[in-house]
């Protein structure tokens, strides 16, 4: 079989020549046994709806046809502490509010006031507020901060790497198969070739010995699963957990999540933003059993890049927002509570928008600090070089 591009391209990757690939041998002995994922859900999530203010006394009349309904009644939300409740497409991992794993955070933004996707997402990465010529993804920098960071402890997982973990630091990236790949033998045969090239030589036998261990990490003996879509998430996800529980695994992942942009037909309990969730929910399960026993030392944060109106618009759909929620998962996490300043839905920014009250930076630097154990004045400095004036939120994380 004729190996495509992309697959030569991930061995001699894996082997240092461009920082892609899986090596296992570079993450030996990796500085930290804590694990940090970042999943970043594009197109701007409804906040209002996957964590709906019931006790909010404007919410019935804000929400209109989008209202969802109350706990106990069919259909209805899952209860959290009264006020807020839980999407019931979320309910695979409304357990893990029960076993203090699962921390809200409501009315989170990032630093920015746009509307545009393509600018909110850019400044979510890079960590900045406004606008300006920034290559690096604020993982990146906060990677090149660790020790150890020569091991290539981030891991990207997807077709590509994200600006988020984009810059100087080598990343790894793991895709799932759905292209034809090269056999064994030629791949073998190939990298003899090869030995005595000063370059290319280490290179396939270090990316070869790094295809072989991710394979046997994720049993990759049968087909994977690619593609688009909610039920895509869990398959990234769980492959995710796989990686990170290998002992010379990464220990820093970043997962995409896409389809939130709900301009139509959006749904209330049912419908298309109901069925993202449950994708997002059944992915977040998966990740913590693939986990396994590293599951009580790993946070999770699933972020935004800004949130939509809290009214339906004529299409049944709601339109580009400010205040979104942020959710943080892990045997790591201080869960089973809300936290954030509830703004109220009686005065809207621009008289539309649920007004941002947690800058979702702090959530970054508080887990960065407490979990990671970065210093919170590199934070300032080099992380997020515009955000001295954003404190890192305390208590994320177990003592």
């Amino acid at each position: 079989m004729i190996p495509s591009r992309r697959h030569l391209l991930s061995i001699l990757a894996a082997g240092g020549i461009a920082p892609l690939g899986w090596p296992g041998a570079v993450f030996a002995a990796a500085p930290t046994d804590r694990r940090l994922v970042v999943v970043l859900l594009r197109g701007a999530l409804d906040g209002l709806a996957a964590v709906p203010p019931l006790g909010d006394p404007r919410y019935a009349e804000k929400r209109g046809r989008l209202l969802i309904a109350a706990p106990g009644q069919p259909d209805g939300a899952l209860p959290l502490d009264g006020f807020f409740s839980l999407h019931p497409a979320l309910a695979p991992i409304h357990p893990y509010w029960r076993s203090g794993e699962l921390l809200v955070v409501t009315a989170t933004g990032n630093g920015y006031r746009t509307r545009s996707h393509f600018d909110a997402q850019d400044l979510m990465e890079t960590g900045l507020s406004t606008k300006r010529q920034q290559t690096d993804g604020w993982l990146n920098r906060a990677l090149g901060a660790m020790p150890g960071a020569e091991r290539r402890m981030g891991l990207a997982l997807g077709g590509a790497v994200p600006l988020i973990l984009r810059g100087p630091t080598q990343v790894a990236t793991w895709e799932p198969p759905g292209l034809p790949q090269a056999a064994p033998e030629f791949l073998a045969t190939l990298a003899a070739l090869y030995q005595k090239d000063a370059v290319l030589g280490p290179a396939l036998t270090e990316g070869l010995r790094g295809q072989s261990q991710s394979d046997e990490v994720l049993g990759m003996g049968k087909p994977g699963v690619n593609g688009y879509g909610p039920k895509s998430f869990r398959p990234l996800a769980e492959a995710a957990g796989k990686l990170l529980a290998a002992e010379t695994g990464p220990r820093v992942a970043v997962l995409d999540m896409l389809g939130w942009d709900t301009h139509v037909n959006q749904g209330a309990e049912k419908g298309r933003l109901a069925d993202n969730l449950a994708g997002l929910a059944e992915g977040l399960d998966a990740l913590a059993k693939s986990l396994g026993s590293v599951w009580g030392r790993t946070a999770v944060i699933a972020v935004t890049e800004f949130g939509r109106t809290v009214a339906v618009n004529g299409s049944g759909g709601t339109d580009h927002g400010t205040g979104s929620v942020a959710f943080l998962l892990g045997g790591a996490v201080r869960g089973g509570r809300i936290a954030g300043d509830w703004p109220g839905l009686d005065r809207l920014e621009d008289g539309r928008d649920l007004r941002v009250a947690v800058d979702t930076r702090s959530l970054l630097k508080g887990l960065l600090r407490d979990h990671m154990g970065l210093d919170a004045a590199l934070l300032d400095r080099k992380v997020f070089p515009d955000s001295a004036g954003v404190s890192p939120a305390a208590g994320l994380v177990k003592a």
